[in-house]
């Protein structure tokens, strides 16, 4: 068996008692790529925010390798792209390689002292996100594309186990996230487990390797072939199938 990575049990959320998610239980192993779906509204936003400890639950458990959420400690072992992540105030002055840091910086004690066994895991990181050639320029003189993959250099730069990232293709164009797909399937194929919000399911679905789908309550959770067998009469997600196929 692959090691479960997050263990969802039951798991309920309400703001000001109207309900945003609903007795939903799900594992994410080791290794897996999963597509987490469904309208907007739904609950998408929530439950990540959930599995990241940002939110509790009213009622249910989460689990991180194998550890009740509350006593987890290691968080270095998760990265996390929020929401409009791009959007950055066009004064802020730092460099790529700066905003890589921070990543590194929030899993140090005091004094946070950088070594050059950190600045190796930041020289790292800009390689496997392709932008080492970037590491001098400001943030803000990036296109929307080279700002996503600074940001997921940001979140792999203490080596994590799994990455989370919410939306992270809004507002680029469709060349922008293709590029950004193809990045999630090679560090997925090097071994990092992805947990992916998105609109956009049908162009990463050859990449990943559960869907996800919900709406306030989990509608479906399996492989892609299972999510389209089981969909072919919802128009809607069916399109999503024949497009990504």
């Amino acid at each position: 068996m692959k090691e479960e990575i997050i263990n969802i049990n039951d798991v309920s959320f309400a703001y000001s008692k109207q309900d945003v998610v609903k007795n939903i239980t799900l594992t994410i192993h080791k290794g897996e790529f999963v597509g987490l779906i469904g309208p907007n509204g739904s609950g998408k936003t929530t439950l990540l925010k959930i599995m990241l400890g940002l939110l509790e639950p009213n009622k249910g458990s989460v689990k991180l390798f194998d550890k009740p959420i509350k006593k987890f400690k290691d968080w270095s072992k998760i990265g996390y792209v929020p929401q409009k992540a791009t959007n950055i105030d066009k004064n802020f002055p730092a460099t790529v390689q700066e905003i890589v840091l921070m990543g590194l910086l929030s899993t140090k004690k005091i004094p946070k002292i950088i070594t050059q066994k950190d600045n190796q895991k930041i020289q790292n990181a800009l390689e496997l996100t392709n932008i080492t050639n970037l590491s001098k320029a400001r943030i803000t003189d990036l296109s929307g594309g080279q700002q996503q993959r600074a940001l997921i250099a940001k979140a792999l730069v203490s080596n994590p186990l799994i990455i989370l990232l919410d939306e992270p293709t809004t507002g680029v164009d469709q060349k922008t996230q293709e590029n950004f797909y193809k990045l999630l399937a090679k560090l997925n194929k090097k071994g990092i487990t992805i947990v992916l919000v998105t609109h956009d399911i049908g162009r990463i679905t050859r990449n990943v390797t559960k869907v996800a789908s919900i709406n306030q309550k989990l509608t479906f959770f399996g492989n892609h072939k299972e999510f389209c067998a089981k969909d072919k009469n919802h128009p809607h997600e069916h399109t999503l199938c024949i497009h990504g196929e």
